[in-house]
């Protein structure tokens, strides 16, 4: 992949970054972060390392996590997979409104994103390194903002009144549409029935297949009976992996 490749996905992700900044939100969504603008620097830096070769698979999740993505501007971006086996060291900022309950620390950040130690956790067990999965492979995000409640509790994008998310999600089908066709990659695998459903609508007409796995969620009993090895035999039995 060419560096004009990682060039026109980085200025679509700024621009889609800008675009969001400009949406309102109301209660009981009472803070907004967007990792794009205090993380950018982490986030362009995991961008040029995934893109730097052909893009064949993109996983598609959500939103960004409170311990995962929020903290390190990576897409299910469980804090230690971020540092020592993706390699991210860029700074990290904080949001302008940040929540007493739901600080960014960073790298720092002591908690654990479950979510993303199982999804990059299935790609450290498979993949000899970092380097050797983004060969061929991308982690994405629909949407890059998260929301909170006054007392802290997340508040996913599908929970937001149609006001609100409708023109969220026109703003973010039109970056998804414009990830695959700049990387043109074989599959996009949608995380959980949101991913699949924004993918389908968003996609249409392009040459892209479109797969799932589970969500690694913890709040989803099915995962918590052996993730790893359910989203796997999904992968394999897709003819993904």
């Amino acid at each position: 992949m060419s560096l004009d490749t990682s060039n026109r996905l980085i200025a679509a992700t700024v621009d889609l970054k800008n675009q969001v900044n400009e949406l309102n939100f109301g209660s009981p969504t009472e803070y907004v972060y967007n990792p794009l603008d205090y993380a950018w620097p982490a986030h362009e830096q995991y961008l040029r390392m995934a893109t730097a070769t052909p893009t064949k698979i993109v996983f598609l999740g959500m939103n960004p996590g409170p311990f995962g993505m929020v903290q390190t501007g990576v897409p299910f971006g469980e804090v230690a997979a971020v540092k020592d086996w993706i390699g991210i060291n860029a700074p990290i900022g904080k949001p302008s409104k940040e929540h007493p309950k739901r600080p960014v620390d960073g790298l720092a950040c002591s908690r654990s994103e479950v979510s993303g130690r199982r999804l990059w956790g299935l790609f450290a067990e498979r993949f000899s390194s970092a380097s050797v999965f983004f060969e061929d492979h991308l982690v994405a995000n629909f949407c890059p903002l998260a929301f909170m409640e006054e007392g802290g509790r997340n508040r996913t994008p599908d929970k937001l009144p149609a006001a609100e998310g409708k023109p969220l999600m026109a703003v973010c089908d039109c970056y998804l549409r414009a990830t695959v066709s700049i990387l043109e990659p074989d599959w996009l695998v949608a995380v959980g029935g949101f991913a699949e459903a924004r993918a389908i609508s968003a996609l249409a007409g392009l040459e892209v297949r479109i797969g799932k796995v589970l969500h690694p969620s913890p709040a989803s009993p099915a995962a918590n009976r052996g993730w790893a090895e359910q989203a796997t035999h999904q992968l394999e039995n897709q003819g993904i992996w």
